[in-house]
Order: C-alpha cells, then sequence, then structure tokens
C-alpha cells in the first residue's frame, strides 16, 4: 500500500487491446521527441498490451532493425533509457516496423496494407489501426486520400480505425472548414482525433475536477463573484529557428487560435451532463459560441500585439525577432498579443477574460488567474497595511502544475494589521509522482477510444470564427513597425495600457 494516502489508487491501469499505431512522419521531430518517449513510457508504466505494435513511415530507405535504433537513440537522447537499459527495450523493440514510401506514392500505402495484415496475424492487432499525423500540415490531405485510396482505413467487426492529427487545423475559417471536409471523405468525426497538447496537461484536465466536484467552487464562478480572468501563456524561448514558419502563424494561429481559447472554453464552460466526450464539448462549443466578437474599430482599444526586440532572457543575451533567421527585417508578425474578450450569456455577462501569450518573456508559465470582487463593505479600511486584497484562485498548468488561493489574513499582534496568504497546491509534491506527459495521456486516450480532450470539428470552426475577424483586422492594418518589448520583459507598455484601465493590472508570475 502507498505510504502517502493523496497517492491511493495511482497503481490503477487502463490497458487497451492490443494495436496498431501508424507514425506517418515517423524521423521527424515530433516522433523524436514526443511520440516514441511518450509511447515507452507508457510502456513502463505497463499500459501497453502485448502486442503493441508501431509502424513508422518515412521516405528515408530503412530496415526495421535501422528504425528500432533511431528509437533507441531518441530515447537515450531525452533520457527515457540509459545506454545500458536492455529488459524492456528489447521486448518494445520486436514491436517496431518500418515502411518505407513517399505521402502521396500509393505504393508505399500498398507497403504498409500488408504489413498491416502482417503484425494483425503474427501480433494479434485485429484490425486495430491508429494513424497519427506527426507531419507538416499540407501533408494532411494527401495521406488521408491516400489511406482512403488503399482501404486501409476499413477494419474487420473486431477492429477499428482511427486518425490524429496535430494543429493548426487550418489557417483560417475556410481552410478550417476545407479540412474538416477532405478528412470526413475517408474517416467519420467519431475517428477523428485532433489534439491540442494543452488539454493534456494535468492541471487543464483538473479544471473540470476542480469546478464540478467540489461545492465549495461551482457556486461562486460567475459573475456576482467574479472580477476578471487572466489567461497567460508565456514562453522564454524565442522562434527557435522557425522564422519562416512564425513569419505565417504569428502569436495568434500559433497560441491563441487553439491552446489559449481552449483553456478559455474549460474556465467559462456550464457543467456538462455527463463526463463524456460529446457532452464535455458540447459545452466548449457553447462558450466559443458565446464570445463576443471584436469589430475592427474596436481593435485598438481591445487588443494589443507587439514583437521582441533585442534584451537578455536567464542572463544570456538574445537577437530581436526581425533579426532571427528566416524573418524578413520589415516583419510585422506579432509575437505578442493581448485581448479583452466577453462572453455574452448569463454566467459570465459583463465579466472581461484577458488573454496574453508572447515569445521571449521573462519566464515560461502558464496559468488561469480568476480574481474575485472585493467584499461589499470596507470594515477594515482603517487597518495596517495596504488594504484589502481581491481573493485570487490560481490553476498553475507549467511548469510547476497546481493549485494556489490568495485571501487575507491578520499577521500576530495586537494591531490589526492584514496581509495577503497563500494556500499552495502542489501536484508534484502531493501526490509523490511527477504528472504524465500530456502525449502519453492523450495517446491512451486515443487507443482507448476516448476522445474527450480531443477537439471536434465544431469547435475548430467556432474558435476560428472568433480569431478570423481579429487576425484579418491586424493584417489589413499592414503595420510596418509594430510596438516592441524588451526581450526578458513582461510585454509592451501598450498591454498594461489594456488592463489598467479599469484599474487592474497582470499579475507578474
Amino acid at each position: 500500500m502507498p505510504d502517502n494516502p493523496l497517492s491511493w489508487g495511482l497503481e490503477q491501469q487502463r490497458v487497451p487491446q492490443p494495436c496498431a499505431v501508424v507514425i506517418f512522419g515517423a524521423t521527424g521531430d515530433l516522433t523524436r521527441r514526443k511520440l516514441m518517449p511518450a509511447l515507452f513510457r507508457l510502456a513502463e508504466q505497463r499500459q501497453l498490451p502485448a502486442g503493441f505494435t508501431v509502424i513508422a513511415v518515412a521516405r528515408k530507405p530503412m530496415s526495421d532493425e535501422a528504425y528500432a535504433a533511431f528509437v533507441r537513440d531518441a530515447l537515450v537522447e531525452h533520457k527515457v533509457i540509459t545506454e545500458g537499459d536492455h529488459a524492456l527495450w528489447t521486448s518494445f523493440a520486436q514491436g517496431i516496423r518500418y515502411v518505407q514510401g513517399e505521402f502521396q506514392d500509393p505504393t508505399g500505402y500498398q507497403r504498409l496494407a500488408e504489413t498491416l495484415a502482417e503484425v494483425d496475424a503474427t501480433r494479434g492487432t485485429g484490425g486495430r489501426r491508429l494513424f497519427y499525423l506527426a507531419t507538416p500540415p499540407p501533408a494532411f490531405p494527401v495521406i488521408v486520400q491516400q489511406i482512403g485510396q488503399a482501404g486501409i482505413n476499413q477494419t474487420p467487426p473486431e477492429g477499428w480505425s482511427r486518425l490524429i492529427i496535430e494543429k493548426p487545423f487550418g489557417t483560417d475559417l475556410a481552410s478550417a472548414r476545407a479540412l474538416n471536409h477532405e478528412l470526413h471523405a475517408v474517416f467519420a468525426e467519431y475517428q477523428i482525433y485532433r489534439i491540442d497538447h494543452y488539454l493534456g496537461k494535468e492541471t487543464v484536465q483538473n479544471i473540470l475536477v476542480l469546478r464540478f466536484a467540489n461545492g465549495i467552487f461551482e457556486p461562486l464562478w460567475n459573475r456576482r463573484y467574479i472580477d476578471h480572468v487572466q489567461i497567460t501563456v508565456a514562453e522564454s524561448v524565442g522562434v527557435e529557428g522557425r522564422g519562416d514558419y512564425y513569419e505565417t502563424a504569428g502569436v495568434s494561429r500559433d497560441m491563441l487560435q487553439n491552446h489559449m481559447l481552449q483553456l478559455l472554453t474549460l474556465v467559462g464552460m456550464e457543467p456538462p451532463v455527463a463526463f463524456d466526450a460529446n457532452a464535455v464539448r458540447d459545452e466548449k462549443v457553447k462558450v466559443l459560441r458565446a464570445l463576443r466578437p471584436i469589430p475592427p474599430d474596436e481593435l485598438d482599444a481591445r487588443t494589443v500585439r507587439a514583437q521582441y526586440a533585442a534584451g537578455a532572457v536567464g542572463g544570456r543575451p538574445v537577437p530581436g525577432y526581425r533579426e532571427e533567421p528566416d524573418v524578413p527585417p520589415t516583419s510585422s508578425t506579432e509575437t505578442y498579443a493581448a485581448l479583452e474578450v466577453y462572453l455574452d450569456d448569463w454566467r459570465w455577462a459583463g465579466v472581461p477574460f484577458f488573454l496574453r501569450s508572447g515569445k521571449r518573456l521573462a519566464k515560461r508559465a502558464t496559468e488561469i488567474a480568476i480574481t474575485y470582487t472585493n467584499p461589499p463593505l470596507r470594515l477594515f479600511r482603517n487597518a495596517v497595511g495596504d488594504g484589502v486584497e481581491p481573493n485570487v484562485l490560481t490553476l498553475r498548468i507549467q511548469p510547476d502544475e497546481g493549485v494556489s488561493m490568495k485571501f487575507m489574513a491578520k499577521l500576530p499582534g495586537q494591531v490589526m494589521d492584514l496581509r495577503p496568504v497563500q494556500m499552495d497546491f502542489d501536484y508534484g509534491a502531493s501526490f509523490a509522482t511527477a504528472p504524465p506527459e500530456a502525449y502519453e495521456r492523450l495517446l491512451l486516450d486515443a487507443m482507448l477510444g476516448d476522445s474527450t480532450l480531443f477537439i471536434r470539428s465544431d469547435e475548430v470552426e467556432a474558435a476560428w470564427a472568433f480569431a478570423d475577424p481579429i487576425i484579418s483586422g491586424w493584417h489589413e492594418r499592414a503595420a510596418v513597425r509594430l510596438p516592441e518589448y524588451a526581450a526578458g520583459s513582461w510585454g509592451p507598455a501598450e498591454a498594461e495600457a489594456l488592463i489598467e484601465r479599469e484599474g487592474r493590472r497582470w499579475r507578474r508570475l
């Protein structure tokens, strides 16, 4: 029995049936850094069945053994295993197959079909297939069409066929709708798993538990008691050599339209009728549809965008965005965005949600801060100190996952001296275990057929319907020079002005 009572039940396992995970783009960075380490950790935790198989698909000619060595090198590089760790690796490597093929070449899919038939027969995967597109988004339609033409999405009665695709899901509303149409030509909506790794993080999942499994929070989770909500996704890194990609995305497509709006839906949603995929996602879609549009004439008042200039992060000098490789010296792409948004529904009418995200900020941190209204009567206005501060419930999503609550308390002594204090809950310390990586949870859910933490087609389109006019309005202005903020700071002065109009301020993380 575990010594820590909070960890009771952590040994419970969810194990899927034997299946084949087919990874397109199997030699790419995502596979090396995230997918293979996540699958191996699941094997370590005994959450993968005997017979589990990985079928890697990529352009480079390679044998099964050579690809297994590639995977092992990746696991060593990312400290998942050591050079001398052989026991589990031997059995894991037995389930690795490699298929060479170009994404648009039908012969590669014929070889894939033969390999799928072979592992069905030898490893008992029974026609259970999870296709993971770890490729650039332009390849999605090509691969899906070829899967359909090869017929490998068709499985026997005991089997199933599912598809995972990575964000971005389109670059605007029109392209998102076109992508959904192309996916639905081969896979039904219930077979499609659109992955946003933020939804696999423990604290993100615990937003729903915090709200709906505790009687003290939900009665106060509304416009009567909450003054405002801040959602921050801060990165200390720059574009990391991806200047060409970032020029087409900017923070608006890279963070706002997906990660940040997903966090907003979990804070803003109504209680679902059940904790299942469709019930939860129904409520998330309602939140997205309740977002008040920001018309062009309000962009200056309710949004801020900026670029990072040269500065220092962690004591190390770093260049400005326009000095990064593959970034034009006249770029007007935003690396920072802040917005004031509203939900036009009964629960949240009049409550501002302040969203901000940026690169090269002072630290890497993601959190949701719910600031409550002050007491209606200033009983302690003559107390020593800085006065009564509002209660703040903070959900830390990364890097230190946990929950804290700020409230007022009296210092010991003869004088009425008030100070804010914190109650803090840390997941790692309390449960005596590190939370699983997001990809571990999401890959396992997909193998089990649980789509609760994945994004539905109408969610994608509703998010783009809100974000599209903002992005278009920004780009129509064709600003030659955006406001700048020094790398290592918390953003531009304009963002401070956005939130300070009514006496509020951004939290210092």
